[in-house]
């Protein structure tokens, strides 16, 4: 005879699978800040200025926030009146997230 599980031990059985899903997803993503956590700041050298593509290109260390290698590649901007106030040869430390698919700089302070 083959077990079967009651309606009653299903029911008694899906609070648990509702709780340890979350806690599963949580864990696959340890890498991304936790919503309302900022991301860390990170070395960064700015090599380029694209005011008209609303970017940054920044050579950087490895960004664990989002996942990156060390590179140099192109960063949107999450004011874009920074664009003005930075230049090509600036040593920062900024924040890389993720917003809508593309890589941004969520803050940055001019290194010491």
């Amino acid at each position: 005879m083959r077990p079967t599980i009651s309606l009653l031990s299903a029911l008694l059985f899906a609070p648990f699978l509702a709780v340890s899903l979350p806690a599963q997803a949580q864990h696959d993503h340890h890498a991304m800040p936790a919503a309302g956590q900022a991301a860390p700041l990170s070395d960064g050298l700015v090599r380029k200025i694209d005011k008209a593509a609303g970017e940054i290109v920044i050579q950087h260390g490895q960004l664990d926030s989002i996942g990156m290698p060390p590179m140099t590649m192109s960063f949107g901007v999450a004011d874009k009146t920074w664009l003005n106030k930075l230049k090509a040869g600036d040593k920062i430390r900024f924040a890389a997230e993720m917003k809508g698919g593309s890589a941004i700089v969520s803050r940055y302070e001019m290194a010491k």
